[in-house]
């Protein structure tokens, strides 16, 4: 059984897909990484056609686009590591960082781990309104779970397979993650923060999160705070 599953959800990352996967490889950790593409249209299939016959990695298709939530579940559902970690296909995000952000959960003292892009590691200057929207997303969502999280929209969050297999999750898009945050604390998880490097992409390097994705957010955040 690996130590470690990679769950990464990929949608029209022609471009950036063969070095994030590379960089995943080569980090000195036993694995598996399972790739969802969601109905790609750009080429990114006839690519993932080579990728699928490498050892260690696994890929499954979306007929049509569903969503980022609705990828991570279904990769989620095909884990096999003790540890699962989710891996966007950007290059937003650094998997040389995997060792630390593994690190609580392997030593026995977390069950959840959030790789927080505000805690101190080096950050590429972007978006202040992304910024702002970030920081009151968790301000909102922390007053409805009692966490004291810094960063609930980062790609990186980091699961003992057990406990995250064990959660039902339904938000098909970004409202994953207000999702997943509030189950987290109901369920009284042992949660811990670790800093990781961000170098944010720009809309037209492909980024993909807009201004209803932020609405929808705020939803989610009310709505499980009541409903599982």
């Amino acid at each position: 059984m690996p130590v470690l599953s990679v769950v990464m959800p990929v949608y029209n990352e022609k471009p950036t897909l063969a070095e994030v996967l590379a960089r995943v490889r080569a980090v000195p950790i036993d694995k598996e990484i399972i790739i969802i593409d969601d109905g790609s249209t750009d080429g990114t299939r006839d690519l993932l056609a080579i990728m699928e016959k490498d050892p260690g990695t696994r890929v499954l298709y979306h007929p049509r686009n569903r969503g980022k939530g609705a990828a991570v579940r279904t990769g989620l559902s095909a884990c096999t590591g003790d540890i699962i970690i989710i891996q966007d296909a950007d290059l937003e995000y650094f998997p040389e960082e995997y060792p630390e952000l593994i690190a609580p959960i392997r030593k026995g003292v977390a069950d959840v781990v959030y790789g927080s892009r505000f805690k101190g590691k080096t950050n590429r200057v972007l978006f202040f309104h992304h910024y702002l929207a970030n920081r009151l997303l968790t301000l909102f969502s922390n007053l409805f779970t009692n966490l004291n999280l810094s960063d609930i929209q980062t790609c990186y969050k980091v699961f003992r397979r057990e406990a995250v297999q064990a959660i039902p999750l339904g938000q098909d898009g970004f409202g994953f993650d207000p999702e997943v945050t509030a189950k987290v604390a109901r369920r009284r998880c042992r949660v811990f923060e670790v800093p990781i490097s961000y170098d944010g992409r720009t809309y037209e390097q492909g980024k993909k999160v807009r201004a209803k994705d932020i609405f929808n957010a705020l939803y989610c955040i009310v709505r499980y705070a009541w409903i599982d």
